[in-house]
């Protein structure tokens, strides 16, 4: 072909060839890489379509939506999805093929279709949910050990979020007033951004875990497929190996993003995450005060029962102490008469020498006299020295009894601020002898009083 075309020519070829051969309307399916609207309010897209492993692109295209028929989609595809077109959006859109001269080509959008857009985050929601499940990650921070006062609170969200000013609210202000200690750490928690943010943050506090009993992620009300940034598996990845307990408060009544499975609490509100913080804290102090009054009461019964134990000695020893005492009477006069009669004994024997021993005696040197009469006296001596010293120590051991006797009367027991309880003149051992409306006696070391049994 010898035919000299100038460049316009050829761009009006390629123009009429692709109106010839495309000339319906066909639906594409493809994601958005870029999208702007501009001051007339036409809205400009870049579509692409990406290789499987979801990183390459593999085709790319620019696209327009004209401004009257983009204020009617954009109202149309929000009020289905409850999403905005955005960056990274799947979406099936009927489009028509146009060729520019000086733009090049592009597809003229007419229509599109929000139902494939939810199926599409759906089927993406359920693939990494498998994914963590094949994994056996998804349970993993659900495991973890929740603290029993979670105090310190590793806070993960956007500073102007309204859920967060709810949380630091109802947190600070609760009824019981208790304490807690929280740190924010700033956070895009929607839009392209979301999931590196969130990464880098859950990866600065795990760094300081031991500054944290807890990590709650917030964030304020929005819309459903808003949810869908927390529909992301690194995101969600990361949170199960998380070595603190994790609770989300992300905003949705009824639907759960995957980062909600994952976590260790997921609650629909930042408000209620803040009530469940509470709610840990109210429970173990409810433990806390179970433990005092059961100890309270184990400990008022053993001294209930220690009281009635000793009551119970004391009133056994007395008569055994006077037994003892009667006992020790006894052997001491036993001893005294024996002492006694040994005594006359000797001094009987002594006085009954025959009169030749007499004689003899007289006769003998007064050396020997002497002697004998010394030997005499030192055993006279040492036998009233003995006997004394028995007589004393037994003494001594009838004046300790006594002043033990004295101690463990009744008289004095009851002046030390004990009491005896009594009924119809018999002492009361035991409260099941009691009856509501008995009259009982109370014996102090002053006086008696009488009661009357309202409850027992």
């Amino acid at each position: 072909m010898t035919e000299k075309l100038s460049l316009t020519e050829l761009q009006l070829l390629i123009r009429d060839s692709l109106y010839m051969s495309l000339p319906d309307m066909y639906w594409v399916i493809a994601e958005i890489s870029e999208i702007k609207e501009n001051y007339a309010g036409h809205c400009y897209l870049e579509l692409i379509e990406k290789h499987p492993d979801e990183k390459n692109v593999r085709a790319r295209v620019k696209a327009i939506i004209w401004s009257k028929r983009y204020r009617f989609l954009k109202a149309f595809f929000e009020n289905i999805t409850g999403e905005t077109l955005r960056q990274g959006l799947k979406i099936l859109v009927r489009t028509k093929v146009e060729y520019h001269e000086l733009y090049g080509l592009s597809l003229v959008i007419s229509d599109i279709d929000p139902s494939f857009t939810l199926g599409e985050m759906a089927i993406k929601r359920q693939l990494i949910i498998k994914r963590l499940e094949d994994e056996g990650v998804i349970t993993m921070n659900k495991e973890l050990d929740f603290p029993l006062v979670p105090q310190k609170i590793a806070i993960v969200s956007s500073k102007s979020a309204a859920g967060y000013t709810d949380f630091l609210s109802h947190l600070t202000d609760n009824s019981y007033g208790y304490i807690f200690y929280t740190l924010l750490f700033e956070t895009a928690m929607q839009g392209t951004d979301t999931e590196i943010s969130v990464i880098n943050t859950l990866n600065r506090i795990a760094q300081f875990t031991g500054l944290f009993d807890v990590v709650v992620i917030i964030r304020g009300g929005g819309s459903l497929t808003d949810l869908s940034w927390f529909d992301n598996y690194n995101i969600a990845y990361l949170v199960t190996q998380f070595t603190l307990p994790v609770i989300t408060g992300i905003g949705h009544e009824k639907d759960l993003s995957v980062t909600d499975m994952v976590a260790y609490q997921s609650l629909k509100t930042p408000t209620a995450v803040a009530d469940y913080l509470i709610d840990c804290i109210a429970r173990f102090e409810n433990h806390l005060n179970e433990m005092s009054s059961e100890i309270i009461e184990s400990s008022r019964i053993i001294l209930e029962e220690n009281r009635n134990r000793v009551e119970t000695c004391r009133l056994k020893l007395i008569p055994v102490a006077r037994v003892m005492i009667s006992d020790i009477k006894e052997q001491l006069s036993g001893r005294l008469i024996e002492i006694i009669n040994t005594g006359k004994e000797i001094m009987g024997k002594a006085a009954l020498v025959p009169a030749y021993l007499k004689s003899r005696l007289l006769s003998a040197t007064k050396s020997i006299i002497e002697k004998n009469d010394s030997s005499f006296k030192q055993k006279k001596y040492n036998m009233v020295s003995y006997t004394t010293n028995y007589l004393n120590s037994n003494n001594n051991k009838i004046d300790g009894l006594g002043n033990s006797l004295k101690i463990l009367s009744p008289g004095n027991v009851l002046k030390r601020g004990y009491t005896i309880t009594s009924l119809n003149g018999r002492i009361i051992k035991s409260s099941g002898v009691i009856k509501t409306d008995d009259i009982i006696d109370t014996t102090f070391s002053d006086g008696k009083i009488k009661s009357k049994v309202i409850k027992r």
